[in-house]
């Protein structure tokens, strides 16, 4: 055990935190995210929430402060403009948790496919709110 590191994050998750570097990017993805055929890198974090997974992460990782959209979610499909509960909740746990807040942005459902096949790791969650996926770009930790 460690002293102030959120129980969620699993050693795994940790070693994948500490080795991204500035710009790279992480997704956490819902159960029903096809993250194991997306990436080589997939954690699972079966049984835990998207939401506590990222105010876990937040809590250890900066957000980017030099990219204008750090965070991005899935457009819901056929209404782009909707926003589900669990992205609201994402927003919130950002504007509370983060050390540079920042506003979500979105993709498109397959852009957003796309863009998570490049990144460093995907953590599949036991999320079952739909649209409970978002990709975090990391930041630097200030001298």
């Amino acid at each position: 055990m460690l002293r102030n590191i959120p129980p969620v994050l699993s050693p795994d998750l940790l070693h994948a935190l500490r080795a991204m570097g500035h710009g790279d990017e992480i997704v956490i993805a819902d159960a029903n995210f096809p993250a194991e055929s997306s990436s080589p890198k997939c954690i699972r974090l079966d049984g835990i929430l998207a939401t506590d997974v990222l105010r876990a992460i937040l809590e250890v990782m900066p957000l980017d402060s030099f990219e204008p959209v750090p965070v991005l979610t899935m457009q819901v499909v056929d209404d782009a403009d909707a926003i589900p509960e669990i992205v609201a909740n994402f927003q919130c746990i950002i504007d509370t948790t983060a050390d540079h807040p920042a506003k979500i942005g979105s993709l498109e459902r397959f852009a957003f496919y796309e863009r998570a096949k490049s990144a460093f790791a995907i953590v599949q969650t036991g999320e079952r709110r739909l649209y409970g996926n978002i990709i975090l770009k990391k930041g630097v930790i200030q001298p």
